[in-house]
């Protein structure tokens, strides 16, 4: 008998020692409905019996089947994400934290916001806080001008002020949808990231070859914020950090790129002056030890990010032939689609 693929959606689960997380990640997934779908759970070496859990629970049953790749260790967020999209048979993949729960309409609502928009490759949703579902994680994404990216309205009392289908600069790789031919083009996740701002740097990549991004709060997901590290994580902050100088050198127009240090060290003096106040991301490290930490952490990133600066040099002249926008129009789209340093301080990444 031959398979249904007509519009079939590949779903991409990266997991990492969340067995009770993913279960309801999983759970989530299968009770979509109205959407041809397929599941694909990639495991980074967990030791929590995540594996055995999907053996037992998902192998049968209603709902379709859950396929599995087994690494032998942690590959990495974006590795795993590239592993999960090479076997996937849809037209569309879409991406879901283990952490993340999706609302039985999620799919079909990315998949209606892309219908009758060719220019789309990537659809964003909205992405509530799961503990309190009234907040806003994410509903899309803007950019400060250092490359560093924050979630649009993260923090925010949802009022419905997200409530409209618009375009914005690229989706949260938390809960996304992907169109394979664009990412067949443009190729998946840089693994030079390993996770954080990865998925801000595919996002941008396809926007310079010409490709849009569509949100639609008709989809929704809610998230477990920083359970992968852990939001007081040291080498979460690094690979922000470093990331951020990666993503910037791949990717920005020059006439940023030069301008980049000033960028950073206003950022750095506001997130100093929030955190007095008790505002934002520096306030969670108490004391004068927390403050240390974090100035570690941007050295330690700004030090791992430079010996891949020739690599990212590199891969920025290999995107020439794929480039649809001038320097000038990704300047314009980064400037339209940036966050104030006054709202980027006061929230809490």
């Amino acid at each position: 008998m031959r398979e249904n693929l007509e519009n079939l959606v590949s779903v991409v689960v990266v997991n990492w020692n969340r067995r009770q997380l993913l279960r309801a990640c999983l759970e989530s997934v299968r009770a979509q409905s109205g959407v041809n779908l397929e599941i694909i759970v990639v495991d980074n070496g967990s030791g929590d019996g995540s594996l055995d859990m999907i053996e037992q629970e998902f192998s049968g049953g209603p709902g379709p089947l859950v396929r599995t790749i087994a690494n032998p260790d942690n590959r990495g967020f974006c590795a795993a994400n590239n592993q999960g999209i090479a076997v996937a048979r849809g037209e569309w993949v879409a991406l879901l934290n283990n952490d993340a729960e999706a609302e039985p309409g999620w799919l079909a609502g990315l998949l209606a916001a892309a219908n009758g928009r060719p220019e789309t490759g990537m659809v964003a949703c909205k992405i509530l806080v799961y503990e309190d579902p009234t907040r806003i994680d994410k509903a899309g994404h803007l950019i400060y001008l250092d490359g560093q990216n924050r979630g649009r309205g993260t923090g925010q009392t949802d009022r419905g002020q997200f409530d409209r289908v618009e375009e914005v600069l690229w989706p949260d790789g938390c809960a996304a949808l992907y169109r394979r031919s664009m990412l067949e083009q443009i190729g998946g996740f840089d693994e030079d990231f390993f996770a954080y701002a990865d998925d801000a740097e595919l996002g941008m990549r396809a926007r310079i070859a010409g490709w849009r991004c569509i949100y639609t709060p008709h989809a929704v997901v809610r998230h477990h914020r920083g359970s992968t590290l852990g939001l007081l994580s040291m080498r979460r902050l690094i690979l922000i950090e470093r990331n951020r100088v990666l993503f910037a050198v791949k990717l920005f127009p020059w006439s940023l790129l030069w301008i980049n240090a000033g960028y950073l060290l206003a950022r750095i003096c506001a997130g100093l002056w929030a955190g007095m106040r008790g505002q934002g991301e520096v306030s969670r490290f108490r004391g004068l030890n927390g403050k240390l930490r974090i100035a570690a952490a941007l050295v330690m990133g700004n030090l791992l990010a430079l010996p891949l600066l020739p690599r990212m040099l590199r891969k920025r002249l290999a995107l020439k032939p794929l480039r649809r926008l001038t320097s000038r129009q990704v300047r314009r789209l980064l400037i339209e689609n940036r966050i104030s340093l006054r709202d980027l301080m006061e929230q809490a990444n």
